[in-house]
């Protein structure tokens, strides 16, 4: 709440609440947008009875999906825990789990790709004890990790459809038009880490007068602390131990989500190129950016049919499949990441009574630590000490 004080005795908000309400309205909202994809459309569209299917999935293809599910999420830790909280805060195998999957909850209640998550994430790091502008930069750095493996996965998919290399619909929209906007997100990215980590004082020198200087360094934090993130990302893989288990658990999660896809449809027999599945999740997966739909429930959903039916999967085929991998992949970690919720509450004012992760050692600042010092121009990634 306002003005209430944190561990790190600077006044934060606190943890935001799973309040009644917003849960109900969640629930309602969410139960109209499935019906009307999964119910109405079939039957509007003359596609029959597509969710009946259901019935004849084989249950060791489910048995797949849910496996591959979990090993998703444990490199999902991974990731975490290398970038964030591994050599400057001494998070515990257990505090990085109850972190995540809380972040996975306060994800149901808000739209824009996971913001809640990311929401809640922060303030769970600022309790441990960490400063925030390291917050921002290891937040930034794996969230950058995180996505990196998206990107490059549109382009190579989409050069292998489009030449034919791999079997599937090489429609320029499908392939080229995706790998195109996937390499300029690329290039911006790879601008924003060339930004210089003294861009405040550089700024600051064009500004005249107290006032307009002040303005000027703090509007310049947030693109420096940005680019600190991107160079941050960076730096770990000249740094194996850290690195190593950051790049599995990024490529990981991605390998490991795309397959509960994959097993999806096998689960109903059907066969869908590799290729095509990995581009259809990709494409499907940025309909999860809709503002309007909480935890991107039905933009998601009707992104994924739409792809792989323009990939020209049969639709009664589409429909069921997405329904079967949005319910492993979505729904069934909802439970446990409610419960670790309020295990995060209770570990936070642990953390409070016995002393902060920050304290157990390694301090915020370590050999991975990104510059804050000028940044050497002519060689990105390359760093000076504070």
């Amino acid at each position: 709440m306002p003005g209430e004080r944190t561990a790190n005795g600077d006044g934060e908000a606190g943890l935001p609440l799973l309040s009644t309400k917003r849960i109900v309205q969640t629930l309602i909202l969410i139960a109209i947008l499935l019906v009307g994809i999964y119910f109405l459309f079939p039957k509007l569209a003359g596609f029959g009875d597509a969710l009946g299917k259901l019935g004849d999935a084989d249950p060791v293809w489910i048995a797949v999906a849910i496996g591959l599910n979990v090993v998703a999420y444990a490199t999902y830790f991974a990731l975490f825990k290398a970038v964030v909280g591994g050599d400057a805060l001494r998070l515990t195998w257990t505090e990085t789990y109850e972190i995540n999957m809380a972040g996975v909850a306060a994800t149901l209640l808000f739209s824009a790709g996971g913001a809640g998550g990311v929401a809640l994430t922060y303030w769970a790091l600022r309790k441990a004890g960490m400063a925030r502008r390291d917050v921002g930069r290891r937040m930034v750095a794996f969230i950058t990790l995180h996505y990196a493996f998206y990107p490059l996965a549109l382009i190579v998919c989409g050069l292998l459809l489009r030449t034919g290399l791999v079997h599937g619909d090489a429609a320029v929209e499908l392939t080229i038009v995706p790998a195109a906007v996937a390499g300029l997100l690329i290039l911006i990215g790879l601008l924003i880490a060339a930004i210089p980590s003294d861009l405040e004082r550089r700024l600051s020198r064009y500004a005249s007068g107290e006032k307009a200087r002040n303005f000027v360094r703090s509007a310049a934090k947030v693109p420096t602390t940005i680019a600190e993130g991107f160079r941050f990302a960076i730096g770990l893989f000249r740094h194996p131990s850290q690195g190593g288990l950051a790049l599995i658990g990024a490529a990981g999660f991605w390998a490991a989500s795309i397959g509960v896809l994959w097993a999806s449809f096998h689960a109903l027999g059907v066969h869908v190129p590799l290729a095509v599945v990995v581009q259809g999740y990709f494409l499907g997966m940025v309909a999860n950016l809709f503002p309007l739909a909480p935890a991107g429930v039905g933009a998601v959903d009707a992104g994924m049919i739409g792809a792989f039916v323009l990939f020209g999967i049969p639709e009664e085929t589409v429909f069921p499949a997405i329904l079967v991998f949005r319910l492993i992949s979505f729904w069934m970690p909802i439970p446990p990441g409610i419960v670790a919720f309020f295990q995060l509450r209770h570990r936070v004012k642990m953390w409070e009574e016995d002393g902060l992760p920050i304290e157990r050692g390694g301090g915020a600042t370590s050999e991975l630590e990104p510059p804050v010092g000028p940044l050497v121009d002519e060689r990105l990634g390359q760093y000076y000490k504070k």
